[in-house]
Protein backbone atom coordinates (compact mmCIF):
# COMPACT_ATOMS: atom_id res chain seq x y z
CA UNK A 1 0.00 0.00 0.00
CA UNK A 2 1.18 3.48 -0.81
CA UNK A 3 2.51 5.57 2.25
CA UNK A 4 0.25 8.46 3.30
CA UNK A 5 3.35 11.25 1.40
CA UNK A 6 2.95 9.32 -1.63
CA UNK A 7 -1.21 9.58 -1.58
CA UNK A 8 -0.68 13.21 -1.08
CA UNK A 9 1.08 13.72 -3.97
CA UNK A 10 -1.49 11.41 -6.12
CA UNK A 11 -4.01 13.68 -4.90
CA UNK A 12 -2.28 17.17 -5.72
CA UNK A 13 -1.85 15.89 -8.86
CA UNK A 14 -4.92 15.04 -9.47
CA UNK A 15 -5.91 18.41 -8.28
CA UNK A 16 -4.04 20.32 -10.08
CA UNK A 17 -5.49 19.40 -13.19
CA UNK A 18 -9.12 19.13 -11.88
CA UNK A 19 -9.79 21.76 -9.52
CA UNK A 20 -12.80 23.56 -10.62
CA UNK A 21 -12.34 27.85 -11.36
CA UNK A 22 -13.49 29.55 -7.84
CA UNK A 23 -13.58 32.78 -7.10
CA UNK A 24 -11.73 32.58 -3.50
CA UNK A 25 -8.57 30.42 -5.59
CA UNK A 26 -7.16 33.52 -6.82
CA UNK A 27 -3.85 33.02 -4.92
CA UNK A 28 -2.83 29.33 -3.98
CA UNK A 29 -4.01 27.21 -0.95
CA UNK A 30 -1.47 28.38 1.92
CA UNK A 31 -1.25 31.38 0.49
CA UNK A 32 -4.78 32.99 0.53
CA UNK A 33 -5.62 36.05 2.53
CA UNK A 34 -7.30 34.44 5.99
CA UNK A 35 -10.55 36.56 5.40
CA UNK A 36 -11.08 35.65 1.81
CA UNK A 37 -10.89 31.88 3.84
CA UNK A 38 -13.31 32.87 6.36
CA UNK A 39 -15.70 34.33 4.55
CA UNK A 40 -15.82 31.54 1.96
CA UNK A 41 -15.66 28.79 4.39
CA UNK A 42 -18.65 30.40 6.54
CA UNK A 43 -20.46 31.11 3.03
CA UNK A 44 -20.27 27.07 2.45
CA UNK A 45 -21.27 25.83 5.16
CA UNK A 46 -24.76 24.08 3.91
CA UNK A 47 -24.96 26.12 0.91
CA UNK A 48 -24.43 25.11 -2.59
CA UNK A 49 -21.09 25.93 -4.38
CA UNK A 50 -22.80 27.51 -7.56
CA UNK A 51 -25.12 29.93 -5.00
CA UNK A 52 -22.05 31.08 -2.77
CA UNK A 53 -20.02 31.89 -6.46
CA UNK A 54 -23.20 34.27 -7.36
CA UNK A 55 -22.57 36.33 -4.23
CA UNK A 56 -18.92 35.92 -2.91
CA UNK A 57 -17.73 38.74 -5.05
CA UNK A 58 -20.39 41.47 -4.19
CA UNK A 59 -19.52 40.66 -0.60
CA UNK A 60 -16.05 40.88 -0.79
CA UNK A 61 -16.34 44.15 -3.14
CA UNK A 62 -18.32 45.92 -0.39
CA UNK A 63 -16.53 44.65 2.47
CA UNK A 64 -13.30 43.83 1.22
CA UNK A 65 -11.24 42.88 4.72
CA UNK A 66 -12.00 42.57 8.35
CA UNK A 67 -11.98 46.35 9.30
CA UNK A 68 -15.04 47.36 6.42
CA UNK A 69 -16.77 43.90 7.86
CA UNK A 70 -16.47 44.80 11.92
CA UNK A 71 -17.63 48.87 11.00
CA UNK A 72 -20.97 47.86 8.75
CA UNK A 73 -24.08 47.58 10.56
CA UNK A 74 -25.13 44.04 10.99
CA UNK A 75 -28.61 44.60 8.49
CA UNK A 76 -26.26 45.95 5.73
CA UNK A 77 -24.22 42.34 6.03
CA UNK A 78 -27.31 40.46 6.34
CA UNK A 79 -28.62 42.30 3.55
CA UNK A 80 -26.13 41.21 1.24
CA UNK A 81 -26.28 37.74 2.53
CA UNK A 82 -29.71 37.55 1.30
CA UNK A 83 -29.99 34.04 -0.39
CA UNK A 84 -27.52 31.78 1.28
CA UNK A 85 -29.32 30.75 4.52
CA UNK A 86 -28.88 29.82 7.63
CA UNK A 87 -28.16 33.90 8.36
CA UNK A 88 -26.82 33.08 11.94
CA UNK A 89 -23.67 32.73 9.70
CA UNK A 90 -23.73 36.10 8.90
CA UNK A 91 -24.25 37.26 12.10
CA UNK A 92 -21.33 35.23 13.46
CA UNK A 93 -18.88 36.50 10.77
CA UNK A 94 -19.48 39.75 11.35
CA UNK A 95 -18.86 39.33 15.18
CA UNK A 96 -15.39 37.36 14.26
CA UNK A 97 -14.55 40.51 12.02
CA UNK A 98 -15.29 43.09 15.52
CA UNK A 99 -13.05 40.55 17.41
CA UNK A 100 -10.14 40.37 15.41
CA UNK A 101 -10.32 44.18 15.00
CA UNK A 102 -10.93 44.50 18.79
CA UNK A 103 -8.42 41.59 19.97
CA UNK A 104 -6.06 41.08 17.24
CA UNK A 105 -5.54 44.54 15.46
CA UNK A 106 -7.67 43.74 12.66
CA UNK A 107 -5.20 40.75 11.58
CA UNK A 108 -6.28 37.01 11.59
CA UNK A 109 -4.10 35.27 14.67
CA UNK A 110 -1.96 32.29 13.46
CA UNK A 111 -2.11 30.32 16.57
CA UNK A 112 -4.61 27.58 15.99
CA UNK A 113 -5.94 27.59 19.80
CA UNK A 114 -6.59 31.74 19.01
CA UNK A 115 -8.13 31.24 15.82
CA UNK A 116 -10.78 28.51 17.35
CA UNK A 117 -11.73 31.19 20.13
CA UNK A 118 -13.62 33.61 17.40
CA UNK A 119 -17.07 33.42 17.16
CA UNK A 120 -18.30 31.28 14.71
CA UNK A 121 -15.14 28.78 14.04
CA UNK A 122 -15.16 25.68 15.00
CA UNK A 123 -12.83 22.89 14.40
CA UNK A 124 -13.14 22.47 10.89
CA UNK A 125 -13.28 26.18 9.82
CA UNK A 126 -10.00 26.55 12.25
CA UNK A 127 -8.01 23.88 10.05
CA UNK A 128 -9.20 25.63 6.61
CA UNK A 129 -7.71 28.96 7.60
CA UNK A 130 -4.38 27.50 9.38
CA UNK A 131 -3.88 25.39 6.27
CA UNK A 132 -5.19 27.67 3.56
CA UNK A 133 -4.01 31.13 4.94
CA UNK A 134 -0.78 30.13 6.59
CA UNK A 135 0.12 26.87 5.31
CA UNK A 136 0.43 25.14 8.94
CA UNK A 137 -0.66 21.11 8.85
CA UNK A 138 -4.10 21.21 10.38
CA UNK A 139 -6.51 19.04 9.34
CA UNK A 140 -9.87 19.72 8.35
CA UNK A 141 -13.23 17.63 8.41
CA UNK A 142 -16.29 17.71 6.27
CA UNK A 143 -19.08 15.66 4.93
CA UNK A 144 -16.96 15.35 2.03
CA UNK A 145 -13.63 14.41 4.09
CA UNK A 146 -15.20 11.82 6.18
CA UNK A 147 -17.19 9.66 3.17
CA UNK A 148 -13.77 10.17 1.33
CA UNK A 149 -11.63 9.00 4.77
CA UNK A 150 -14.51 5.94 5.80
CA UNK A 151 -14.36 4.71 2.00
CA UNK A 152 -10.81 4.64 2.19
CA UNK A 153 -10.71 2.49 4.95
CA UNK A 154 -13.29 0.48 4.02
CA UNK A 155 -15.39 1.20 7.12
CA UNK A 156 -18.95 0.98 7.02
CA UNK A 157 -20.30 3.45 9.36
CA UNK A 158 -22.67 6.41 9.59
CA UNK A 159 -20.76 10.01 8.95
CA UNK A 160 -22.31 11.32 12.56
CA UNK A 161 -21.56 8.22 14.55
CA UNK A 162 -18.53 9.23 16.74
CA UNK A 163 -16.48 6.59 15.98
CA UNK A 164 -17.05 7.59 12.27
CA UNK A 165 -15.49 11.12 13.46
CA UNK A 166 -13.04 10.09 15.25
CA UNK A 167 -11.66 8.28 12.18
CA UNK A 168 -11.90 11.38 10.01
CA UNK A 169 -10.06 13.39 12.18
CA UNK A 170 -7.17 11.16 12.67
CA UNK A 171 -6.56 9.88 8.70
CA UNK A 172 -7.20 14.04 8.10
CA UNK A 173 -4.47 15.01 10.44
CA UNK A 174 -2.11 12.08 9.65
CA UNK A 175 -2.39 12.88 5.92
CA UNK A 176 -2.01 15.97 5.83
CA UNK A 177 0.77 16.51 8.30
CA UNK A 178 2.51 13.69 5.39
CA UNK A 179 2.05 16.63 2.71
CA UNK A 180 4.37 19.17 1.76
CA UNK A 181 1.67 21.54 0.99
CA UNK A 182 -1.28 21.65 3.62
CA UNK A 183 -3.34 23.99 2.45
CA UNK A 184 -3.59 22.61 -1.14
CA UNK A 185 -4.12 19.08 0.26
CA UNK A 186 -7.05 19.91 2.23
CA UNK A 187 -8.70 21.45 -0.87
CA UNK A 188 -7.67 18.93 -3.21
CA UNK A 189 -8.94 16.43 -0.30
CA UNK A 190 -12.58 17.99 0.09
CA UNK A 191 -12.18 18.63 -3.60
CA UNK A 192 -12.37 14.73 -4.19
CA UNK A 193 -15.35 14.32 -2.24
CA UNK A 194 -17.24 17.09 -3.40
CA UNK A 195 -16.83 16.26 -7.56
CA UNK A 196 -15.69 12.27 -7.24
CA UNK A 197 -16.44 10.39 -4.06
CA UNK A 198 -19.92 11.92 -4.23
CA UNK A 199 -22.88 10.51 -2.01
CA UNK A 200 -24.24 8.48 -5.18
CA UNK A 201 -22.26 6.93 -8.17
CA UNK A 202 -18.92 8.12 -6.91
CA UNK A 203 -16.87 8.28 -10.05
CA UNK A 204 -14.17 6.06 -9.24
CA UNK A 205 -12.71 5.43 -12.50
CA UNK A 206 -11.62 9.08 -12.19
CA UNK A 207 -10.07 8.93 -8.42
CA UNK A 208 -6.13 9.12 -7.72
CA UNK A 209 -7.04 6.95 -5.12
CA UNK A 210 -8.79 3.90 -6.31
CA UNK A 211 -5.79 1.85 -6.06
CA UNK A 212 -5.39 1.96 -2.26
CA UNK A 213 -9.22 2.32 -1.71
CA UNK A 214 -10.85 -0.53 0.81
CA UNK A 215 -14.00 0.02 -0.70
CA UNK A 216 -13.55 0.11 -4.44
CA UNK A 217 -11.17 -2.93 -3.77
CA UNK A 218 -14.07 -5.19 -2.26
CA UNK A 219 -16.75 -3.04 -4.11
CA UNK A 220 -18.28 -1.20 -1.24
CA UNK A 221 -18.39 2.36 -1.45
CA UNK A 222 -22.53 2.11 -2.26
CA UNK A 223 -22.41 1.14 0.93
CA UNK A 224 -20.13 3.76 2.58
CA UNK A 225 -21.27 5.90 4.69
CA UNK A 226 -24.25 4.36 5.91
CA UNK A 227 -27.32 6.32 6.13
CA UNK A 228 -27.68 8.69 9.31
CA UNK A 229 -31.06 8.25 11.13
CA UNK A 230 -33.17 10.75 9.67
CA UNK A 231 -34.85 13.42 12.24
CA UNK A 232 -38.51 14.08 12.31
CA UNK A 233 -39.66 17.09 9.90
CA UNK A 234 -42.04 19.28 11.69
CA UNK A 235 -44.17 21.02 9.61
CA UNK A 236 -44.80 24.55 10.25
CA UNK A 237 -48.00 26.92 8.44
CA UNK A 238 -47.69 30.67 8.95
CA UNK A 239 -50.53 33.34 7.58
CA UNK A 240 -48.71 36.07 6.54
CA UNK A 241 -50.39 39.43 5.97
CA UNK A 242 -48.82 41.67 3.81
CA UNK A 243 -49.59 45.13 4.24
CA UNK A 244 -49.24 48.21 2.02
CA UNK A 245 -50.13 51.64 2.95
CA UNK A 246 -51.06 55.03 0.51
CA UNK A 247 -47.47 55.57 0.01
CA UNK A 248 -46.75 51.64 -1.76
CA UNK A 249 -44.75 51.54 1.24
CA UNK A 250 -45.22 48.02 2.83
CA UNK A 251 -45.42 47.31 6.74
CA UNK A 252 -42.81 44.96 8.71
CA UNK A 253 -41.70 43.74 11.66
CA UNK A 254 -38.25 41.85 13.11
CA UNK A 255 -37.99 38.12 14.02
CA UNK A 256 -36.46 37.06 17.17
CA UNK A 257 -32.89 36.81 17.54
CA UNK A 258 -32.95 33.21 17.87
CA UNK A 259 -34.98 30.86 15.99
CA UNK A 260 -36.26 30.76 12.36
CA UNK A 261 -35.00 33.58 10.00
CA UNK A 262 -33.36 35.17 13.55
CA UNK A 263 -32.88 38.84 12.98
CA UNK A 264 -34.38 39.03 9.43
CA UNK A 265 -37.54 41.49 8.73
CA UNK A 266 -40.33 39.83 7.50
CA UNK A 267 -44.23 40.46 7.41
CA UNK A 268 -47.03 40.29 10.36
CA UNK A 269 -47.18 36.67 10.48
CA UNK A 270 -49.04 33.88 13.09
CA UNK A 271 -49.31 30.55 13.07
CA UNK A 272 -52.12 28.36 11.62
CA UNK A 273 -52.57 25.32 13.20
CA UNK A 274 -55.90 23.81 10.89
CA UNK A 275 -55.93 23.91 6.69
CA UNK A 276 -59.12 25.93 6.74
CA UNK A 277 -58.19 29.62 5.82
CA UNK A 278 -58.78 32.11 8.51
CA UNK A 279 -61.25 35.03 8.70
CA UNK A 280 -59.12 37.93 7.12
CA UNK A 281 -60.96 40.28 10.02
CA UNK A 282 -59.96 37.74 12.99
CA UNK A 283 -56.58 37.84 11.17
CA UNK A 284 -55.97 41.82 11.06
CA UNK A 285 -57.64 41.90 14.50
CA UNK A 286 -55.08 38.83 16.27
CA UNK A 287 -52.20 40.83 14.90
CA UNK A 288 -53.17 44.30 15.74
CA UNK A 289 -53.33 45.39 11.88
CA UNK A 290 -55.53 48.20 10.52
CA UNK A 291 -59.20 47.01 9.48
CA UNK A 292 -59.08 46.34 5.60
CA UNK A 293 -59.89 43.92 2.47
CA UNK A 294 -57.71 41.32 2.23
CA UNK A 295 -57.22 38.67 -0.43
CA UNK A 296 -55.58 35.63 -0.43
CA UNK A 297 -52.46 35.52 -2.61
CA UNK A 298 -51.09 31.86 -2.77
CA UNK A 299 -48.59 30.06 -0.79
CA UNK A 300 -45.15 30.08 -0.32
CA UNK A 301 -42.94 26.67 0.61
CA UNK A 302 -39.81 25.83 1.98
CA UNK A 303 -38.05 22.96 2.94
CA UNK A 304 -35.44 24.01 5.47
CA UNK A 305 -33.18 21.24 8.01
CA UNK A 306 -35.87 19.89 10.02
CA UNK A 307 -38.86 21.79 8.85
CA UNK A 308 -41.41 22.13 5.95
CA UNK A 309 -42.56 25.34 6.22
CA UNK A 310 -45.79 26.91 4.38
CA UNK A 311 -46.96 30.53 4.24
CA UNK A 312 -50.03 31.26 3.55
CA UNK A 313 -49.77 35.04 1.60
CA UNK A 314 -52.73 37.51 2.47
CA UNK A 315 -52.52 40.94 0.66
CA UNK A 316 -54.01 44.02 1.53
CA UNK A 317 -53.79 48.10 0.71
CA UNK A 318 -54.63 50.80 3.00
CA UNK A 319 -56.39 53.94 1.51
CA UNK A 320 -53.69 56.02 3.77
CA UNK A 321 -50.67 56.75 4.81
CA UNK A 322 -49.80 53.55 7.42
CA UNK A 323 -49.97 54.32 11.31
CA UNK A 324 -47.02 54.28 13.66
CA UNK A 325 -47.45 50.33 15.11
CA UNK A 326 -45.68 49.22 17.94
CA UNK A 327 -42.39 46.87 17.23
CA UNK A 328 -42.83 47.87 13.37
CA UNK A 329 -41.96 49.82 10.46
CA UNK A 330 -42.87 51.07 7.39
CA UNK A 331 -40.51 50.54 4.36
CA UNK A 332 -40.37 51.68 0.87
CA UNK A 333 -39.93 49.27 -1.84
CA UNK A 334 -36.48 50.75 -2.62
CA UNK A 335 -35.11 50.44 0.75
CA UNK A 336 -36.17 46.98 2.10
CA UNK A 337 -34.05 45.72 4.78
CA UNK A 338 -32.64 41.91 5.26
CA UNK A 339 -35.81 39.70 5.16
CA UNK A 340 -35.23 35.96 3.77
CA UNK A 341 -35.63 34.96 0.40
CA UNK A 342 -39.07 33.29 1.28
CA UNK A 343 -40.51 36.39 2.94
CA UNK A 344 -39.26 37.72 -0.40
CA UNK A 345 -41.49 35.36 -2.97
CA UNK A 346 -44.23 36.24 -0.01
CA UNK A 347 -43.87 40.21 -0.92
CA UNK A 348 -43.43 38.85 -4.52
CA UNK A 349 -46.69 36.99 -4.75
CA UNK A 350 -48.87 39.93 -2.83
CA UNK A 351 -47.73 42.70 -5.08
CA UNK A 352 -48.70 40.41 -8.06
CA UNK A 353 -52.10 39.81 -6.28
CA UNK A 354 -52.64 43.36 -5.50
CA UNK A 355 -51.49 44.44 -8.82
CA UNK A 356 -54.03 41.78 -10.38
CA UNK A 357 -57.10 43.09 -8.04
CA UNK A 358 -56.27 46.93 -9.53
CA UNK A 359 -56.76 45.97 -12.86
CA UNK A 360 -59.99 43.88 -12.48
CA UNK A 361 -61.04 47.78 -11.18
Amino acid sequence: MNSDSARGRALLAWFQAAARDLPWRTRPAGQRDPYHVLVSELMLQQTQVSRVVERYHAFITRFPDFLALARADVSDVLALWAGLGYYRRARLLHAAAIAIVSHHAGRMPRDINAIRELPGVGRYTAGAIASMAFALPEPLVDGNVTRVILRLEGRELASDEPAAQALAWRRAAELVAASDHPGAFNEALMELGATVCTPANPRCSACPWSHTCAAFGNQSQSNIPRPKKRAARQALRLECVVLLDALGRVLLEPRPATGLWAGLWHMPSTESHGRARPDPADLLNSLALPSTPLAPAGSVKRTLTHRDVSLRVWAGRLSVRGPKLPGRAWFEPHALPAMSSAHAKVLERAHHALGALHKQS
